[in-house]
């Protein structure tokens, strides 16, 4: 039986900021570490593939953790999951603190990767804690911590490896989810909670991890290993067979992981695809933009900027998706989700359209920056919210866990495209390969062009069904009720 908790003396407003709070934390994992990668080659001795992995082994555990999170949290609580989840970040960041060689961090990473659930989990929380009035805006709130995880991490972590040891980084990362998880015990309460006697899908959880490994590996070293090779290949293959094995054992289980059918209706199908695309241009930005602010200036189109002023250049846009976080969440209770989704979308399609002049100079890539994340805050807030306006309450979680991980494949893909583009458009600069001015303005144009066809996939969404009056029923009489 559904049982659910008021929030109590504690406000939404406080309740919103502590999940923000843990949503920071969680993002803070998937930024921090990427200004390491060059140390931690010499730190360690090792050799560029290995380091990879560090950011490998953390895509792939968050895949895999995301959807797995959600239905748990649908089961047994949010807030109980959300808790558990903050564990393996904490340890995870302890262990990378201490790692004597490449495989410690490694397996650090891992662990820090399944903290990445508490972000989905955290949003699908709100529905129940927050009046539907203030809903909307919450959501954006949460939603806009991605960016603001990125905006800190990138200086924070370069700062600190500049000024002192980069183990103090991790340090700091396991003390703030530790406080996270404080406040979490003390001010949320056990709201929504769903003491579900269905059995927890292990067939398909086992099933959906190993398809996502094996296409999440496939599709993240493709860059590396090569489109054509026999390993990426056959991950790509296996992926295919076994996530069409995994969906009809979902369709055939009573209890599945993912409900396919409800993730088959139309609002949320095509909300779930236009995630894709939306994750693809959002992280393209952040990918491209510190390269093109680090880039030697003598090489005429680069900007000659060091780590650290790099990650403070970039930092204002990540901290303009809180800005706009409101500003989206009024869109959405005034236009609906839809509006502020195609809105978004448009809006970094603008941004990505104006980036080869913006490239010129640093205040012209701010410029252009400050308008991709203002586009991505309107859409990040839009999303969960068309979301959990079309499944039942009972399948939040995992609903929500679902979209996050479309959008988690959407970064992936971009980040291995833009990749493998700007690997392929090179320059010989004094005998060191660099990407040449046209592969940043190819991947710019295709950052554009991705987001046009995920505004056009948007705007396909169908509107929210209206409620259908509750008619008035006769009773019938005793003697014809058998």
């Amino acid at each position: 039986m559904p049982t659910t908790t008021p929030a109590g003396k504690t406000s939404s407003g406080f309740i919103v900021g502590i999940l923000a709070t843990a949503g920071i934390a969680s993002s803070l994992t998937q930024t921090m570490v990427a200004p390491l990668i060059p140390q931690l080659q010499e730190i360690f001795n090792t050799s560029p593939d290995n380091t990879a992995w560090i950011i490998t082994a953390t895509l792939l555990a968050a895949a895999v953790v995301m959807p797995i999170s959600g239905r748990l949290g649908d089961m047994f609580g949010k807030r109980r999951i959300l808790v558990l989840l903050a564990i393996p970040l904490i340890l995870g960041g302890l262990i990378c603190a201490l790692a004597p060689n490449t495989t410690v961090m490694i397996v650090g990473r891992t662990l820090q990767g399944f903290g990445s659930g508490m972000f989905p989990l955290g949003i699908a929380m709100l529905r129940d804690l927050v009046d539907k009035e203030r809903l909307p805006s919450a959501i954006a709130t949460v939603s806009a911590t991605l960016g603001v995880g990125g905006a800190i991490g990138l200086p924070l972590s370069a700062a600190i490896t500049q000024f002192s040891s980069w183990r103090v980084l991790f340090c700091i990362g396991a003390a703030i989810t530790l406080i996270v998880v404080l406040l979490i015990l003390k001010f949320i309460p056990v709201a929504g909670t769903t003491r579900s006697t269905c059995r927890f899908d292990w067939i398909g959880a086992i099933g959906l991890s190993i398809g996502l490994i094996c296409l999440m590996l496939g599709v993240s070293k493709s860059s590396t290993w090569g489109w054509g090779s026999i390993p990426v290949l056959a991950l790509l293959i296996a992926a295919v067979v076994v996530l069409v094995i995994w969906g009809f054992w979902e369709l055939k289980t009573a209890s599945p992981l993912v409900d396919l059918r409800t993730a088959a209706i139309p609002r949320v199908l095509l909300t779930n695809i236009a995630s894709i695309f939306v994750g693809f241009g959002m992280y393209s930005s952040s990918l491209v933009m510190p390269q093109i602010l680090q880039m030697p200036a003598e090489a005429g189109y680069g900007l000659g900027q060091s780590i650290l002023a790099a990650g403070l250049w970039m930092a204002p846009a990540g901290l303009m998706m809180l800005v706009l976080s409101p500003v989206s969440g009024r869109l959405t209770s005034a236009k609906g989700p839809k509006f502020t989704l195609v809105l978004g979308i448009a809006v970094m399609a603008l941004g990505y359209s104006a980036g080869p002049l913006g490239m010129t100079s640093t205040w012209g890539l701010l410029a252009v920056s400050l308008v991709i994340n203002s586009g991505v805050a309107l859409a990040y807030g839009a999303m969960p919210a068309i979301i959990m306006s079309a499944v039942p309450r009972s399948e939040t979680g995992a609903a929500n866990g679902f979209n996050t991980l479309m959008r988690s494949l959407g970064t992936t893909s971009g980040a291995a495209i833009i990749g493998l583009l700007l690997a392929d458009m090179t320059i010989d600069f004094h005998g060191v390969v660099l990407p040449s001015e046209a592969g940043f303005h190819t991947t710019l144009w295709l950052g554009s062009g991705i987001c046009v066809v995920a505004a056009i996939i948007a705007a396909c969404i169908p509107a929210m069904a209206k409620p259908k009056p509750e008619s008035v029923s006769t009773p019938q009489p005793l003697a014809s009720i058998d």
